[in-house]
C-alpha cells in the first residue's frame, strides 16, 4: 500500500506522536508498504534535514490553527496517489485536508487520537476547551464522524475519548501500539550516559524523561521526590526533556522551597544511544503524569528492564499494574 500520514509537525519537540510516526513508519516500511508525510512545517526547519522518509513540509500555516491553503492545494493534485490517509493528532489544519481531500477522491482515511479527546484538558484549561468546542461543531466532529476509522491506543483512551465533546460519534478501534526496542549495547549506552554527565556516578537515579509540560506532573515528582529523599543521599532525579522557561522556573522554584534544588539535574532532550543509557542508567522510571494516553517512554523503559512509577492517568497503567512491571 502507499500511505499518506498526516501531522501537524515533525519537531522532535512534540513527543510521543512525531516518535510514533517515526517507528510505525519503519515497520510499514518493513512489511513492504511506502509512506510519505505530509506537515505544516517550514520547510527550512532544522530537523527536517535527516527525516527518514520522503516528507513534504508544506507551511508555515497561519494561526494557532495553522490554516495552509498550500497544503490543500497540494492535497487536489495528489491525493489519489494513496490507497490510504492517516492523521495525527487533532485541532490543526491536518485534520480537515484529510476530511476534503478524502470527500473529493475518495480516498479513505483514518485518525490517531493521541489522546487530545481526554476530558483532563477540560478541566485543566477550561477556556481553551471553549475555544475547541467552537472548532468541534465547525469541523473536528464531521472529522472524526466520517473517518473509516478513529485509533486509540488503550481501552482507557477510548472510554475517556467520549466526555470532552458532544456530539460525539465515530467508529473507534483499540490498536496495537508500541515502540522499538533498544538495538544497542545498553552498559556501553549507560557508560556513555555517565561519561557525559559524571556528576551522575554513584548516584542512584530516578529519571523523568520526556516534554517537561503541565500535564506530565513535574510538580508532583518533585514534591513525592523531596519526600522520600531523606532515605538516602545518594538519590538523585535526573529531568530530561525540552521544557519551556516558565515551566521550568516554577519547578526549580518549588525545588528551592523543598530543599532538594542540589539533588536534580535538568538535562535537554536525550536521543539514540543517551536516550538508551539514561533509561539504563535509572533504578526507576516515573512519569506521574495528569493526562497521558499511552506514554512511549514507558514501554522504552521497561524494553531495558527499567521498572516504572507512573500514575493511574497514564492509559495503559491496568496493563502495568497486571504484569508486575
Amino acid at each position: 500500500m502507499k500511505l499518506l500520514q498526516l501531522i501537524a509537525s515533525v519537531d522532535p519537540r512534540h513527543g510521543g506522536p512525531v516518535e510514533s510516526l517515526k517507528r510505525v513508519s519503519e515497520e510499514l516500511v518493513a512489511l513492504g508498504h511506502s509512506t510519505e508525510v505530509l506537515t505544516l512545517d517550514h520547510p527550512d526547519a532544522e530537523y527536517l534535514e535527516n527525516f527518514p522518509f520522503p516528507i513534504h513540509p508544506l507551511g508555515p500555516g497561519f494561526s494557532v490553527y495553522q490554516f495552509a491553503p498550500q497544503a490543500s492545494r497540494w492535497l487536489d493534485l495528489n491525493a489519489t496517489r494513496f490507497d490510504a490517509m492517516l492523521v495525527r493528532g487533532l485541532w490543526r489544519h491536518t485534520t480537515h485536508l484529510a476530511h476534503a481531500a478524502s470527500s473529493k477522491s475518495k480516498v479513505p482515511y483514518f485518525v490517531f487520537a493521541h489522546g487530545m479527546l481526554d476530558p483532563w484538558f477540560k478541566r485543566a484549561y477550561p477556556l481553551k476547551h471553549l475555544q475547541k468546542y467552537a472548532l468541534w461543531l465547525a469541523c473536528e466532529y464531521r472529522v472524526l464522524r466520517d473517518a473509516n476509522a478513529v485509533f486509540f491506543t488503550s481501552k482507557e483512551e477510548r472510554r475517556l475519548a467520549s466526555q470532552s465533546f458532544s456530539p460525539y460519534r465515530c467508529t473507534e478501534r483499540v490498536v496495537q501500539y508500541g515502540t522499538d526496542s533498544p538495538q544497542e549495547d545498553l552498559a556501553e549506552c549507560s557508560k556513555e550516559f555517565l561519561d557525559a554527565f559524571s556528576e551522575l556516578k554513584q548516584k542512584r537515579l530516578v529519571l523523568f524523561l520526556g516534554r517537561v509540560h503541565p500535564k506530565k506532573g513535574c510538580d508532583l515528582l518533585i514534591h513525592s521526590f523531596a519526600e522520600v529523599s531523606q532515605r538516602d543521599p545518594n538519590l538523585h532525579l535526573v529531568v530530561a526533556g525540552p521544557y519551556q522557561a516558565n515551566v521550568k522556573e516554577a519547578l526549580d522554584n518549588q525545588a528551592e522551597r523543598l530543599g532538594v534544588s542540589s539533588r536534580i539535574s535538568w538535562v535537554d532532550s536525550l536521543e539514540g544511544r543517551m536516550k538508551w543509557g539514561a533509561l539504563k542508567s535509572a533504578e526507576v522510571f516515573c512519569l506521574p503524569s495528569h493526562q497521558e494516553n499511552f506514554g512511549i517512554a514507558v514501554v522504552e523503559a521497561l524494553s531495558c528492564g527499567t521498572p516504572v512509577l507512573i500514575s493511574d492517568k497514564v492509559n495503559i497503567w491496568e496493563e502495568i499494574d497486571s504484569t508486575g512491571a
